[in-house]
């Protein structure tokens, strides 16, 4: 049995609409630039109840009425506005978050609303959804890829199974899954030693050009403090954003 038909995937006679995806489809081979959505119903609740690591994936799994689309194929942008329609579309846009204030220390709410999220508009990759780039420090020209979410949940779960008092290697995990190539070799062990080894304001110029031009919405806000100072915050899809659902 098709594995996306178990996940109601083929529901297509329900209540959906077309959501359209930050990355425009690039790096998928069909470059589907939208997928169907379906609108939460009392049925989603029993996913939201449950929770768990999970959750978010069961959720896909249900909601997405694409044949043959897994949500662990998506990029982390286009699963990110996924699900910001799905929770604008049940409770509205307007999203309560607690920030705490630098100068004083205290905490404060204020709202951010979802519906005027910009799109995070940096350079279009190659025809293959690659970046090419030359490395400041060491030279090395090196091809890019933004993860997908089933990468994601994977790094998490690696990450999460290291024992207590270790530390977990994020940044160069991360780093193994986001390098394509180096100098054109494509080996996975000799990226894996590169990225260990690489000088610290190459792996710093990677973070910071990986986050100027995944094509994702824009999650940051400026907000003001009671004392008038101005923060900048992150929307992040913890416990604020899914608080509305319990």
């Amino acid at each position: 049995m098709d594995e996306s038909a178990q996940y109601g995937q083929m529901e297509f006679s329900l209540p959906h609409d077309v959501v359209p995806l930050p990355s425009k489809g690039i790096f998928y081979k069909n470059k589907k630039d939208s997928v169907k959505v379906g609108y939460l119903t009392a049925a989603d609740e029993n996913i939201l109840m449950a929770g768990g690591r999970d959750m978010t994936l069961n959720l896909l799994r249900a909601k997405i009425y694409e044949p043959g689309l897994k949500p662990e194929e998506l990029m982390e942008g286009d699963v990110e506005a996924i699900l910001i329609f799905l929770r604008n579309t049940s409770f509205g846009s307007d999203m309560e978050i607690t920030v705490t204030e630098t100068k004083t220390g205290n905490p404060f709410n204020t709202n951010v609303d979802l519906s005027k999220l910009d799109l995070n508009k940096g350079k279009s990759p190659d025809e293959d959804g690659t970046w090419t780039v030359m490395l400041p420090i060491s030279g090395k020209n090196v091809k890019l890829r933004p993860l997908t979410f089933g990468q994601s949940i994977e790094l998490t779960n690696q990450l999460n199974s290291y024992p207590q008092g270790r530390i977990a290697p994020r940044r160069t995990l991360r780093l193994q899954r986001e390098i394509i190539s180096v100098d054109g070799n494509t080996d996975k062990g000799e990226i894996a030693k590169f990225s260990e080894q690489m000088p610290l304001a190459d792996s710093k110029f990677i973070k910071k050009f990986m986050d100027d031009n995944e094509p994702k919405l824009d999650l940051s806000r400026v907000v003001i403090a009671p004392s008038g100072e101005k923060l900048t915050v992150n929307v992040g899809f913890g416990v604020e954003f899914f608080r509305p659902f319990f």
